[in-house]
Order: C-alpha cells, then sequence, then structure tokens
C-alpha cells in the first residue's frame, strides 16, 4: 500500500490511540535486560505527548539505551502547546509538522539512574540531543522513518490498529525485534497468524484481552471517562501486546486435566476437529485436532502443542441433539442438514504434541 494511502487511512480511521503510562510500566518491566546498549525506535509516537517516549527518557540510563529515537507525522490529532516550529495553520487550525527527536544522552544530576523531566524541552537542551522537521509526512514507511527503523534495535509503540498488517510486515522485512500493541483480533489476520505458527511472535505478559484504556483526540465523542488533566480517554477492550521478544509464560506447560468423551467434545461438521470451549478444558489424552477460541495464542507454548490452522466463525458443531452444553446457548445456533448446530468464533486448530497415552490415562484415574 502507498505511503500516502497509508497516511489517509490512519486519519480516516482515527485510530490514533495515546497509551497509558501505567500499561506500558506494567508491560515493559518484563523486558529490561533486553535493551541495554540497544536503539529503541518509537515510529508512531509524538515525543511530546508519547508516554512511550517518556517512559524511555525517564529511563534512559537505568535501562542502558544507547540510543533513543521517536517520530511524529503530519497532522497528528493530539495536539498541546509545543514548540512553535512544530505546527502549521490550515483551515482546521494548527496541525502537527512531521518531526523527529533523537536522544543520545540524558544527564543524570543526582546519581539515582533516572532523571524527573517535566517535558521534551529539557533533554533538548543537552547538545549530544537533537529535534528535527522530517521532510516527508512521517509515516513508518516512508523513506525517512525506514532509514531510521534500519538503525534501530527494537521497536516499541503502539501502531495504528487498521495499519496493524502493514506495520508489522514492515518489522518482519527488516528483522526487527518489536513490542507493540495491537488488536486481539489481529491474531486471526493470516500474517500474523503464519507469524504465531512458526513462532516468530508471541503475546506479553500482560493478561490477555482484557482491554486497555488510552488517551484520545479532543473531537473523540465516544469514550470512557475524562482524566485528571482533563484528556478523554477510551477503554478498547480487545487490545494485548504483541512481541518476538522472550516471554517465560510461554515455556510453561499448560496443566490438563480433562478426558476426551466423544459427547462432550463433538466433531466440526466442517473441520476435522473436535471443539473444545476453553484452554482449560483441552482433553490431556486426545491426539487429534481440537478447535479453541483465539485467546489460546496467550498460554500457547510451541514445545507442548502445533498451531495447523485457523478456521472461518462458521464452523458448524455436529452431534448437537446429543450434548446438552449446547442446548443451553440458542441465540448463535445455524441449521445444517436440517438440524440445529452450534456456530462458534473464530478456533485455533491445534494438535497436543504430547497427548497422554492410554497407559498412563488408565494409571492417572487410578
Amino acid at each position: 500500500m502507498p505511503q500516502n494511502t497509508l497516511n489517509a487511512a490512519r486519519i480516516a480511521r482515527k485510530d490514533e490511540f495515546y497509551t497509558q503510562m501505567r500499561d506500558i510500566e506494567k508491560e515493559l518491566k518484563y523486558y529490561k535486560p533486553y535493551f541495554k546498549d540497544k536503539v529503541v525506535l518509537c515510529n508512531c509516537d509524538d515525543p511530546f505527548e508519547s508516554n512511550f517516549f517518556q517512559y524511555f527518557a525517564l529511563n534512559f540510563n537505568s535501562l542502558g539505551l544507547k540510543k533513543l529515537i521517536a517520530t511524529c507525522y503530519n497532522g497528528s490529532p493530539i495536539a498541546g502547546n509545543q514548540l512553535p516550529l512544530l505546527f502549521a495553520l490550515d483551515e482546521e487550525g494548527p496541525k502537527k509538522i512531521a518531526h523527529r527527536v533523537v536522544i543520545n544522552e540524558v544527564e543524570d544530576y543526582n546519581g539515582d539512574g533516572a532523571v524527573n523531566l517535566a517535558d521534551v524541552r529539557y533533554l533538548l537542551q543537552n547538545d549530544k540531543n537533537t529535534l528535527q522537521k522530517l521532510e516527508g509526512n512521517g509515516s513508518f514507511d516512508s523513506p525517512e522513518c525506514i532509514e531510521l527503523l534500519k538503525e534501530a534495535d527494537i521497536v516499541v509503540t503502539n501502531p495504528p490498529f487498521s495499519l496493524f498488517r502493514e506495520y508489522l510486515a514492515l518489522l518482519e522485512k527488516y528483522g526487527k525485534q518489536f513490542l507493540i500493541i495491537g488488536n486481539t483480533n489481529a491474531i486471526t489476520y493470516k500474517e500474523t497468524f503464519r507469524m504465531f505458527q512458526q513462532n516468530k511472535i508471541r503475546t506479553g505478559y500482560t493478561n490477555f484481552n482484557v482491554g486497555m484504556f488510552f488517551q484520545v483526540p479532543d473531537d473523540w465523542e465516544r469514550f470512557h471517562h475524562i482524566d485528571e488533566k482533563g484528556n478523554k480517554i477510551a477503554r478498547v477492550s480487545t487490545s494485548c501486546w504483541f512481541t518476538n521478544l522472550p516471554v517465560s509464560k510461554h515455556n510453561e506447560e499448560l496443566i490438563l486435566y480433562k478426558h476426551y468423551d466423544a459427547i462432550e467434545y463433538p466433531h466440526y461438521v466442517n473441520c476435522d476437529a473436535i471443539n473444545v470451549p476453553t484452554f482449560s478444558e483441552i482433553p490431556a489424552d486426545y491426539e487429534g485436532n481440537m478447535g479453541v477460541p483465539i485467546t489460546f495464542v496467550d498460554k500457547f507454548n510451541p514445545e507442548q502443542f502445533e498451531i495447523i490452522s485457523c478456521c472461518e466463525p462458521a464452523i458448524e458443531i455436529d452431534e448437537y441433539k446429543k450434548c446438552s452444553y449446547f442446548r443451553e446457548i440458542k441465540s448463535r445456533q445455524i441449521l445444517h442438514n436440517g438440524n440445529p448446530c452450534q456456530k462458534t468464533y473464530h478456533r485455533l486448530i491445534i494438535r497436543n504434541k504430547k497427548p497422554i497415552k492410554n497407559d498412563e490415562n488408565n494409571a492417572t484415574r487410578n
């Protein structure tokens, strides 16, 4: 997709969400060893407003960063009373001018490894740090920003959800480590799903699918609340962290306690797999394919399971009349050969690499 098209899509869909500091701190505390001597790029972040930039600026010395780079694109909707050179006037009023801030040094006057700063102006008083206008529009796929991407070791940001495919493809193309926020439904995108299959991406430490709160532009009509600073805050329930950095929970094996029963785990009509309602109900002794909710990826250990495919929501479950569990759910039934069946949400088709054998199964029950 051309650069101008990407930028237009970003603005039109109004998915410029600014992440809360507490959510950043909650997740990034687990990755401290991976930032030492690294160049960090926040390429979807206005340095004057982004909490990602503020986090890395404040923790520049304690993390041992080599360099911090942040870029802002033309027309960013979050605007305050920053430096005048960053703004241009049009018919709608002031608009941000694309710029970048490069931090090479953060002075630590009291030696505690951190800096207390009110805003970016403090950092720019250091001659080793720079603020520059960009020649282009500052879109993450622009030539200038791609050159910055090549220089970076780790990319940490909250890219526009509507451009997640394009953004992730760029990170993969240039082989970058990343820690980014995205929509949980991005798991079903063929590009993202392939990376999960190949263990090139995983969910972060924050509980999956619990939602996050983001600052949104002042002209947003649908928002959750207004914070103590007067900012509009919106809740995005389908949001989570994605990364290719190591995450220890994905090395832990699920403890499986249930056993396969043909009535309890009916076969899909149009897919060679049984239906498993939740990851906690995965039968320990089943060797075939199983359909599980996409939330399973938050528990996925590639040593224990294999992800085979991702199925559309219209998977039909057979054996309806034999299963009382499905009789209780009426709202999403469909017909198969004249008989009612249960329609599911997206399902990941997985296989257990370490199923309990019959002799182990019997020993467990005894």
